[in-house]
């Protein structure tokens, strides 16, 4: 068999490849000078100087030293007077002195009950203490000194909790034998809140429920039961209208 003439020329045209080839790479490729330019990165002589700058020290010290007769486990402000709430069930006032210096010694009991205080508010002129006996109470302010505050209401009121026995629908099963109407706390008080416009009282309990307290007339209107697992120790409102629940069950809802 013999080799056939090859009719294609086989040669390599360098000039024209190189040609076609360099005038691609011209074409794909833009110029450096057109490309576009970063952007400058910003002096960090003004970061660093910043961060020269010291923060300016914040320090406290003690300037006095209030003792009571038993556990103290509330307190709450109104004005230059500073009430704090004990395990004796006592309310105590102090006068609070605008001076360093001052005598902050001067108090006087304004309120006693039965049970351990685990929680104050102020209301305008009503001071408002949760208790380990489940009950909440109500107390006049007496700008009077040496006046004894004179209770208004334990809550559940009287009124509300006449209206409520008479219908099944208003108890809830508390223990195991056991029920109770919804208003009623059937555990320690441990916090109160008041809402932004003073209008509700919120109360949280070891019973694992919060309760919602029309400030007017003091009628409970809502209860949230076994928000937690386990019992309630402290309930916050927001400006925005949310409540905050702090439980042991080590939970934050």
């Amino acid at each position: 068999m013999g080799i056939l003439p090859c009719h294609f020329s086989c040669h390599r045209n360098d000039e024209s490849h190189s040609g076609s080839y360099h005038l691609h790479s011209e074409s794909s490729t833009p110029s450096i000078s057109s490309q576009p330019s970063l952007p400058s990165v910003p002096s960090l002589a003004s970061t660093s100087h910043r961060h020269d700058e010291k923060t300016p020290a914040i320090h406290h010290k003690c300037i006095a030293t209030l003792k009571n007769h038993s556990y103290v486990f509330t307190l709450a402000l109104a004005g230059k007077v500073l009430y704090d709430g004990s395990s004796n069930g006592e309310i105590r006032a102090w006068r609070l002195d605008s001076s360093e210096h001052g005598d902050r010694t001067d108090n006087i009991v304004v309120a006693t009950s039965n049970s351990a205080v685990k929680s104050l508010v102020v209301l305008g002129d009503k001071l408002i203490s949760a208790h380990q006996d489940n009950k909440i109470r109500v107390w006049k302010i007496h700008n009077h000194e040496h006046h004894k505050y004179k209770c208004l209401a334990t809550l559940p009121t009287l009124n509300d909790r006449f209206l409520r026995c008479f219908s099944e629908k208003n108890y809830v099963q508390v223990r195991r034998h056991k029920k109770c109407t919804w208003i009623h706390h059937v555990d320690t008080v441990s916090a109160l809140a008041i809402s932004t416009d003073c209008s509700l009282l919120y109360s949280a309990s070891w019973d694992r429920t919060f309760k919602i307290w029309r400030t007017s007339d003091f009628k409970c209107l809502e209860s949230v039961q076994n928000a937690h697992d386990d019992a309630i120790n402290a309930i916050v409102l927001s400006r925005d209208g949310f409540v905050h629940t702090g439980s042991a069950d080590k939970r934050i809802k």
